[in-house]
This record gives structure tokens, sequence and C-alpha cells, in this order.
């Protein structure tokens, strides 16, 4: 088991103008992938986005349902207490990666957005609420919303959201979507909710094109 002592760390891209960073995009892989798997839609985001610097930090744990890539908790804990204190683990290391990666950039907590895939939407989820000051947004993809009924009491700040999920996904079923979005909007969050049509556990190129207009809109096009 990863400690807390233990430093994130992932590929990176960005800024595609050359200039310093002013806005930072991390994105959250899943389970059994690693961050070279969501780099890859750092220049898609980027032609909105020239001056941010995207990050991708590998999960802690390495994956204990497949022969490579990362966890950031095990999906064979069933027992809801201790998959919340697995990602409680796997949040602190996150938290500390984020003021890392704005101190190195010396950007606020305004210029930051969070992406997420799977369980990265699921880590992203829990760990931006729980943040001192709020992130510009969080973009999730296929997730859910873990530890919906500790928001009321843990969340401490409330970031807009928008989550997008394919109807076809036969790992995380679309009604995910839905518990995610009536859990935050609850706990007084605003959520703006897609459902793309035959789409499996994926990210299609319209979920792309939303979820491009999502952060140019949060952090600022580069005309500003």
């Amino acid at each position: 088991m990863t400690g807390d002592g233990a430093r994130l760390s992932g590929p990176a891209y960005g800024p595609a103008s050359g200039g310093p960073a002013t806005t930072l995009v991390v994105l959250l892989h899943g389970l059994g992938a690693d961050g070279n798997d969501l780099i890859g839609l750092a220049p898609h985001f980027a032609r909105a986005l020239p001056d941010a610097a995207f990050i991708a930090p590998n999960a802690p744990e390495p994956c204990d349902m497949a022969p490579m890539g990362y966890q950031w908790f095990s999906l064979q804990l069933a027992d809801e207490t201790r998959r919340l204190a697995a990602i409680r683990r796997s949040g602190r290391l996150l938290d500390r990666f984020l003021d890392d990666a704005l101190s190195a950039h010396g950007l606020t907590e305004d210029r930051l957005a969070l992406v997420g895939f799977s369980q990265g939407t699921m880590m992203a989820l829990f760990a931006a609420p729980r943040r001192t000051a709020p992130c510009a947004g969080v973009l999730g993809y296929s997730g859910r919303l873990e530890g919906a009924g500790l928001l009321a009491a843990e969340a401490r700040v409330r970031p807009p959201v928008v989550l997008i999920h394919g109807d076809a996904d036969p790992l995380l079923p679309i009604d995910r979507l839905e518990h995610a979005r009536r859990g935050l909007e609850a706990n007084g969050f605003r959520v703006s909710a897609h459902i793309r049509p035959g789409l499996g556990h994926s990210i299609d190129e319209a979920g792309l094109e939303i979820g491009g207009r999502f952060l140019a809109e949060r952090l600022g096009a580069a005309d500003g």
C-alpha cells in the first residue's frame, strides 16, 4: 500500500503557445491505465487553451485487477467504509500534487481545472469539493460519485461540474450519471449532465467538444 509520503508524477504537455502557463489542467486516468492514457487529450483541449499546462499523474497504486497500470483505489473493496478510506488516502496525495503543481506554475486555484475518466472522475469529484478554495471546474467522463452522503458535512467549496456519460456503458451504467447529478445538486453544486447515445465506457468526439467548451469558458479563451 502506498503511504502518504509518496509523490505523484506523470506525463505533461504544453503550454502549446510556448509561453508560461496561465492555466493548469490536471487529467486523472481510470483503473488499470496511467497518465499516458489521458495526456493524449491535451492537444485537443489546447486548441482553445494554448497557454494551459496539462499534467496527467499516475495513480499511486499498482492495479490489483490487471497486469499493468495503476489504480486510485481498489474496486475489490466492496465495503464502503474501507473504500472511502482508500479514496481519502489517494485524495491526500492528489491534494499535495495539485498544491505543488499550482505552486510550480505560480497559479492560483481559480486557474485550475480537473478532468477525470472513470475512476479518475470519482477522484476529481471527491477531491475538488474538499479543497480549501474552489478550482475553476471539474469535467468528468464515465464516472460516479463516491461518498455522496458525506458532501453535506465535508464539502468546503462547490466548483461547477460537467458530467458526460455514454448510455451504453457496460462498466458504469448510465444511472450513475443521474445519481452523481442528484447528489451534487442536492449539496449546492451547479451540474451540467450530458448523455451520449450509443457510447460505451469511452470518450467520443462530441464529448470532447462539450468538455473543451467548458474548459475554455471556465479558464478563459486565449484571446481572453
